[in-house]
């Protein structure tokens, strides 16, 4: 496959967002697992959608009910609306609405526009998403309580709202993290 001059690789993957806190990394007593006060009954769920472009930083997402076809194919409008006249290579997971049949005119229609490459089954760590997954969930989930769903949406928009492109690229950049 040829990469065209006026086009961009961007990387893909979805997420959960629940209103409940994770525990994550904090101090606490040897033995002693710490707690969150979690005082809500219900636990509500949202999928997010996130995209990221390891060359220039950019960060695309949004938030849906669940993942599905057709909040799946919304997210590619508006990350093709994002990148303007370019094309866009994006590369993803094997979830099954990514690969639905009914989709598969439309990505014939706008292949000037869209293709989509696939990663190998089972391979996250080929993914730089997963590091910007690993960061919103450091900075807005882990060891906090909202008190609603609606809140924790608003963290996560503020949140992707304002990324940094620069830390963005460093994040895809594994060697950056490593050493």
């Amino acid at each position: 496959m040829t990469i065209e001059e006026n086009s961009v690789v961007v990387f893909e993957d979805e997420a959960s967002l629940s209103n409940t806190a994770t525990v994550s990394y904090s101090w606490s007593k040897k033995g002693i697992q710490p707690k969150i006060c979690q005082p809500q009954r219900k636990r509500d769920r949202k999928t997010i959608f996130g995209c990221v472009c390891p060359n220039t930083g950019d960060w695309i997402s949004s938030v849906a009910n669940s993942g599905n076809t057709i909040t799946f194919f919304l997210f590619l409008l508006l990350v093709v609306k994002h990148f303007g006249n370019k094309k866009v290579y994006m590369i993803l997971d094997n979830v099954n609405f990514h690969r639905a049949k009914r989709l598969k005119p439309i990505f014939e229609r706008y292949k000037h526009r869209i293709e989509l490459i696939f990663l190998p089954p089972y391979s996250p760590d080929l993914n730089p998403v997963e590091r910007m997954w690993w960061l919103m969930r450091k900075e807005i989930t882990h060891n906090r309580w909202v008190k609603s769903m609606e809140q924790r949406v608003s963290d996560f928009e503020k949140w992707s709202k304002n990324t940094d492109k620069e830390k963005n690229k460093k994040m895809c950049n594994l060697s950056e993290i490593i050493y």
